[in-house]
């Protein structure tokens, strides 16, 4: 089939304005967390993985976090197992904690690994507890009850978070021209699982790396001001101040901290982009647009 003028233009038009992109980031590392809809929806999860072996074969070398809260809770239905949360945080239990390895260590990572492999690429799956990738500890939660003279402290299982990385096993994987695949599974000093939040892993893996981006994948267009409009291209002085005035609150709260903290620890640039949009990786990262909110390092 041969192309029109109108639609060779485009391509060439397209290719030419990838080019510094990728001549900037060969040899560069970055983070991409994977989740909402690019993991469900079939159109989606075959853009993502063309995306991610495109990056390889360009030489930039991507490291995918998974995260699988839908996979899990469906999975603790369909055994007749009750889903608890507190503070947005899965109430997991010695039960629980093995389905969640279940599912993000077994089913959702070599799901991944798969279509990686499938789509060209040379994907490797990992958890937090391979190589002593990720090492935890216990996540503790309070609340304020009027019965009670200090806070309420709740224990709420094996929900963890970062205490150090050890990124041997990654760096090895990338310099052997792999994919790792990450699942957010950590595992503490007396040997216990634990189920992190894959955004923190994420931030704080970029941060380990040295990556020159961290990537989240939303189900949002990204940060919204209060008139709706998407921001981007914002220093952690401005982000602060959207925290502040309450633009910034609610479930892209973490996000966004998760975002700062990574630039703040020196990875150049934080993205949240909107994962419902086809190939949003390459269009953030390859085009002049981009398709989210940019946190760049302090100016």
């Amino acid at each position: 089939m041969s192309l029109n003028a109108g639609s060779a233009h485009q391509i060439a038009h397209v290719l030419t304005e990838a080019l510094p992109y990728i001549r900037r980031f060969q040899g560069k590392t970055v983070v991409i967390k994977y989740g909402g809809n690019a993991m469900v929806d079939e159109k989606l999860k075959s853009g993502f993985a063309r995306d991610i072996v495109l990056m390889k074969l360009v030489g930039i070398n991507p490291v995918v976090v998974h995260g699988g809260g839908p996979q899990i809770g469906q999975l603790l239905e369909r055994i007749g197992k009750q889903s608890e949360f507190v503070q947005g945080m899965r109430v997991t239990d010695n039960e629980t904690m093995d389905v969640v390895e279940m599912v993000l260590g077994g089913l959702v990572n070599k799901e991944i690994v798969n279509l990686l492999n499938r789509h060209g690429g040379k994907a490797v799956g990992l958890t937090g507890k391979d190589g002593e990738l990720i090492r935890a500890r216990k996540m503790t939660f309070t609340r304020n009850n009027p019965e009670m003279s200090t806070p309420e402290i709740i224990d709420i299982g094996h929900v963890g978070e970062v205490e150090s990385i050890q990124a041997g096993v990654v760096d090895m994987l990338v310099q052997g021209d792999f994919i790792p695949v990450i699942a957010p599974i950590g595992v503490d000093a007396k040997g216990q699982s634990h189920n992190i939040n894959a955004d923190l892993v994420a931030g704080k893996l970029a941060s380990t790396l040295k990556a020159e981006k961290l990537i989240l994948l939303t189900n949002t267009t990204g940060l919204l001001d209060k008139e709706g409009k998407l921001l981007t291209g914002l220093d952690a002085r401005q982000v602060e101040g959207l925290i502040a005035d309450g633009t910034i609150y609610g479930g892209m709260l973490p996000k966004i901290r998760c975002a700062l903290e990574a630039v703040e620890a020196g990875v150049t640039t934080a993205h949240i982009i909107d994962g419902r949009v086809e190939h949003a990786v390459l269009l953030e990262l390859f085009t002049d647009e981009g398709v989210g909110t940019l946190i760049r390092q302090q100016s």
